[in-house]
């Protein structure tokens, strides 16, 4: 397989829109907090920041179920960043109707969509919505070939087993450019990596735990795969969490109470321990967790783009019920100084 032989890598920011608090640690209401998001969308854009993902979930510990109607907002006030899901979960949706939103979107933004399909790691949305669990996989499967299909933005016709066919049907309004930008998330699946090369559609890894480093035979099944199909090489992502503030200490300061409510609830739902403040900080130093001061991610930041010779990294900034205010701090620290460290140490 040829090797790249220069690094080029886009950087932008991911959240889930969590409810947070306020400085003085009174709750907000999903309102307020969507009305944050779009304030948070602004100031990365002017940042220089390249991208912004918005999360969906179903459920009171995050605002956004509807990232779609968000990032709508967002593109009416922001200028160049470009704007996705991260993710839209594919498999209790209608692949159309995710086409048509993100298309128009588009239109919105002139040009600037993205979508990042996926099954996402929590399942509200499929009671919510009449699927049944237990067709978890086949539902993805199926609705993923309809996208692609879809994606194409010609005469449709195909058919399936949860939706009904479609015979020569178009599905308006196209984009501009001929083609909605479209990821697919990885949460660390071979059969998952596979697929993706196989729809040739750029591969999104989702890192939570452990060291970047050893999803590196994921990014190269990805890639070989392309190859093997005679495919071109295509972009491959990270997205993983993490926090930076002007120093180290007050950055690990004040993520931790946040990250560990927002860990431990989910926790205590999937059946796992509380989370220890050693296992913080062994995340922090060794793992996935991209939080310190500017120079410290960076580095990070770095390190993962040359392991995995990734095309983008997208640092997940908002992780549980932390304060807007400091939330644009990291915002802003991460366009004005990682951003362009990064760069740096990369040698763009």
């Amino acid at each position: 397989m040829s090797e790249r032989t220069t690094v080029t890598v886009e950087l932008g920011l991911d959240t889930f829109g969590d409810m947070t608090v306020g400085d003085d640690g009174s709750p907000k209401t999903g309102a307020q907090v969507i009305r944050d998001l779009v304030d948070q969308a602004v100031l990365a854009d002017q940042v220089g920041v390249d991208f912004i993902g918005v999360g969906e979930h179903h459920r009171s510990d995050f605002a956004v179920s509807a990232p779609d109607v968000v990032l709508a907002g967002m593109a009416t006030r922001t200028e160049r960043i470009r704007l996705g899901s991260a993710v839209t979960v594919l498999s209790s949706d209608d692949p159309v109707r995710v086409f048509e939103r993100f298309s128009t979107i588009d239109a919105l933004s002139n040009g600037r969509a993205e979508v990042v399909l996926g099954r996402g790691s929590f399942t509200e949305s499929f009671p919510l919505f009449g699927f049944d669990l237990r067709d978890y996989e086949t539902l993805f499967a199926e609705k993923l070939d309809l996208f692609a299909k879809v994606l194409e933005e010609g005469p449709v016709t195909w058919q399936g087993s949860y939706r009904s066919p479609l015979v020569d049907q178009e599905v308006w309004p196209k984009t501009e450019s001929g083609r909605l930008t479209t990821w697919i998330a990885v949460g660390g699946s071979p059969q998952s990596v596979v697929r993706a090369a196989s729809y040739r559609i750029p591969l999104m890894l989702a890192i939570i735990g452990g060291p970047a480093q050893r999803f590196a035979p994921y990014a190269d099944l990805y890639r070989r795969v392309l190859e093997e199909s005679g495919a071109p090489q295509l972009p491959v992502a990270v997205h993983s969490p993490g926090h930076v503030a002007e120093t180290d200490e007050l950055a690990r300061e004040q993520l931790y109470p946040h990250f560990k409510a927002n860990r431990d609830r989910i926790g205590a739902e999937r059946g796992w321990g509380p989370m220890a403040l050693d296992e913080y900080h062994s995340e922090v130093t060794h793992g996935a967790l991209y939080v310190g001061s500017p120079e410290t991610v960076a580095q990070k930041i770095a390190a993962t783009v040359r392991a995995l010779k990734l095309d983008r990294f997208d640092l997940k900034y908002a992780n549980g019920p932390m304060p807007h205010s400091q939330l644009m701090t990291s915002i802003e620290l991460y366009g004005t100084q990682v951003i362009p460290r990064v760069r740096e140490l990369l040698g763009d």
